[in-house]
């Protein structure tokens, strides 16, 4: 190989070893935030849904999860957009 293929296949495997890095930080905080969002459903809406009333609260999470993914990747995506005119 010469010194340009060398270059660019240094730069491609640091390129993704950032990204994967990047993506075992990202599922470090999505298993922090999950914890969290949890115990803010068992804790503050729990209680004031009827008792056996596990499967609400389910969705509720499964809810509350969906329009955070939603929200962040649409608010990411607009963010690489800008930043790539």
């Amino acid at each position: 190989m010469n010194s340009l293929q060398d270059k660019k296949l240094h730069k491609e495997i640091l390129k993704q070893m950032v990204t994967l890095a990047t993506s075992g930080f990202g599922l470090v905080a999505a298993l922090a935030w999950n914890n969290v969002i949890q115990e803010f459903v068992e804790t503050q809406i729990k209680p004031y849904l009827p008792t056996g009333s596990g499967l609400i609260s389910l969705f509720l999470y499964a809810i509350i999860i969906t329009v955070l993914a939603v929200t962040l990747t649409y608010q990411l995506t607009k963010l690489v957009e800008k930043l790539e005119k």
